[in-house]
């Protein structure tokens, strides 16, 4: 009998994946500030803590303002390049846009460093602003990469009918184009947002002082105290990750249904 060996490995590198997100809510309601079996009883004081927390709610304001620039620009600059690239031929094509995706496959920490040497020796003061700068860099390549594939899936005779019936190419983009493609610009939207609200190399290295939830938590990490409480917000977090990422692979889908094109898999 054969081992169903490529079966075992699946099995094992789901549970290596998911098994510490299912501990998390466990321990986010066991009554004790041991992270240890076995339980000790249940509670809802740790997420009681987290909603009252001054601190951490100065630094969820903090990360929402930061994670929503950093979805509305790197989305505007993500939908300009993959339009560019998928409707126009020019030179240098390929190099540009390897550029503008290499941020995807460069270590986050060479990137922080290089934008942390970058920014101080122009004048550029740490702040909410060069987060969201560092954060921009890192999402834009996920938006081309998911707004490519929407205007690839456009019918380009719909673009020629308007323009044979009169309209101009702002005037086809903004009738045309940008409503069949907005489910998927809704889509890159809510995963950069996601990935900024994680985001904490960056966010370490360019920050000036002003709390963002991954820092504050990585802090709060050193007070075996308040464990319990990081573990009750990070159930919070994954519950809201969870839910945009489902948000975006449903106007994702929405977007393949609008334009007729063939679904070669998706985000969950």
């Amino acid at each position: 009998m054969k081992i169903p060996v490529l079966r075992i490995y699946t099995v094992g590198y789901l549970l290596f994946l998911y098994c510490p997100i299912v501990i998390l809510p466990i321990f986010a309601f066991n009554n004790s500030t041991a992270v240890a079996f076995p339980l000790q009883g249940f509670t809802t004081e740790w997420f009681s803590n987290v909603f009252h927390d001054a601190v951490l709610g100065h630094a969820l304001k903090n990360s929402l303002l930061v994670a929503t620039s950093t979805a509305v620009l790197a989305t505007v600059l993500g939908t300009l390049a993959a339009r560019a690239n998928t409707r126009y031929q020019f030179k240098a094509a390929g190099p540009l846009m390897a550029l503008i995706m290499l941020p995807m496959v460069l270590p986050e920490i060479i990137m922080a460093m290089a934008l942390l040497v970058v920014l101080l020796s122009v004048g550029i003061p740490l702040s909410l602003f060069t987060i969201v700068l560092g954060h921009v860099l890192v999402c834009t390549p996920v938006a081309v990469a998911s707004l490519t594939s929407a205007f690839q899936s456009l019918d380009k005779s719909l673009e020629e009918a308007a323009y044979d019936l009169g309209e101009g190419p702002f005037s086809t983009f903004r009738l045309i184009i940008l409503p069949l493609v907005m489910p998927g610009i809704i889509s890159a939207m809510l995963i950069c947002f996601t990935i900024s609200l994680d985001e904490f190399i960056v966010a370490n290295f360019l920050g000036s002082g002003e709390p963002l939830l991954s820092t504050f938590i990585y802090g709060q990490l050193r007070f075996p105290k308040n464990v319990p409480n990081i573990m009750a917000l990070g159930t919070i977090l994954v519950g809201v990750s969870i839910t945009l990422l489902a948000l975006a692979e449903f106007f994702r889908r929405r977007g393949i249904a609008r334009t007729g094109a063939k679904d070669s898999g998706g985000f969950l």
